[in-house]
């Protein structure tokens, strides 16, 4: 038996977490509590890792990016560090 979460928008249950279940099986479904709309699914939710599958490098390329000025506070940081010496 296991348990997963999900959402129901009123005609569809949408899976917040891999479903490591395979073939069919008799489920049980629960209403806990209703969510509000900010509370709603996520991208960070989405991509929680599947433990059934091994981690593979390099598969959130193009869903996270860097912003351009990313290393800005670290040159700041040196200069200030160097000069003071």
């Amino acid at each position: 038996m296991q348990t997963i979460k999900a959402i129901y928008d009123g005609e569809n249950f949408l899976a917040k977490q891999p479903i490591p279940i395979i073939g069919k099986y008799e489920v049980m479904i629960t209403f806990i509590e209703p969510i509000k709309e900010a509370e709603e699914v996520s991208l960070g939710n989405l991509l929680d890792p599947d433990p059934t599958k091994i981690p593979v490098l390099g598969r959130l390329n193009g869903l996270i990016e860097i912003p351009d000025d990313f290393d800005e506070p670290l040159d700041c940081l040196r200069e200030y560090m160097f000069r003071n010496v």
